[in-house]
């Protein structure tokens, strides 16, 4: 008789869903540890080509290639071909804790309640326990019936009804995100083009204050006020590529302008 998949016990069922796209140097942990707790993984795959799909497809995760609408849109879309209405929303470089495994193994769903996980960020193989990384408690399970993925671009947020309660579970949720330092330099470069977008399609500009004070005052809330001086070189690192991030937001953002008012 063949053994019983850990997640058929699970006495609640939901769906993780992931977004990917050439993760394949993160997604086999991510969904390995999936395995133990969803009876359903669902990947919204666009277009990979570096053998993701191979991988989530050998582990037992379900593949859709997608094309890619933006964070909120995508997600929501997954969110919607789910068999379940509780919704686990992970990254592909994310990966649950056993501690965090044993606690949605024991979860109980509730109704008017989401359920937020304990986030921690690996930087260049360092675990960063301040610098405005830490704590980071993200809400990442919920009832697909009430709660939905908004915004543009980038900043993806989870729209949840007033009056709903969040309950933090137990264990961590490790984030494999920056595996070197010119990992942090591209994905900057990323957010920074997506941030300068968003803002140019609500019409906003970049004034004297936003392009020479922000970035000083983004410097100083992440090394002093979020104390990333107690993470020691890769606190200092984040404080300030913070801060060229923003100018760097601005910078793109009056490019944008110049090019729109040619």
């Amino acid at each position: 008789m063949p053994a019983t998949h850990p997640s058929s016990l699970i006495p609640h069922p939901f769906t993780a869903i992931i977004i990917s796209h050439n993760v394949a140097d993160t997604i086999g942990p991510c969904v390995e540890a999936l395995r133990k707790v969803c009876e359903e993984m669902l990947v919204l795959d666009t277009q990979s080509t570096d053998g993701t799909i191979e991988i989530c497809e050998r582990l037992g995760a379900t593949v859709v290639q997608q094309d890619w609408l933006g964070y909120a849109k995508t997600k929501n879309i997954g969110n919607q071909m789910a068999r379940h209405d509780w919704i686990l929303s992970i990254d592909a470089d994310e990966v649950l804790s056993d501690e965090l495994i044993a606690s949605l193994r024991n979860w109980h769903p509730e109704a008017g309640k989401v359920y937020a996980l304990d986030r921690i960020t690996s930087y260049c193989g360092k675990w960063i326990h301040h610098s405005g990384w830490y704590p980071d408690w993200k809400v990442r399970l919920f009832d697909r019936r009430h709660v939905e993925w908004q915004g543009d671009f980038v900043h993806e947020t989870l729209h949840i009804p007033t009056d709903f309660q969040s309950v933090k579970l137990k264990g961590k949720l490790f984030h494999y995100s920056y595996k070197d330092s010119d990992d942090h330099l591209r994905r900057m470069e990323k957010y920074a083009r997506l941030a300068a977008q968003e803002q140019f399609a609500k019409g906003k500009k970049a004034n004297f204050v936003k392009r020479w004070l922000s970035p000083f005052a983004r410097f100083f809330k992440a090394y002093f006020l979020k104390m990333g001086i107690l993470d020691g070189r890769a606190g200092w690192v984040i404080s300030w590529r913070n801060a060229k991030m923003i100018r760097m937001r601005y910078r793109l953002l009056d490019e944008l302008w110049r090019t729109a008012n040619k």
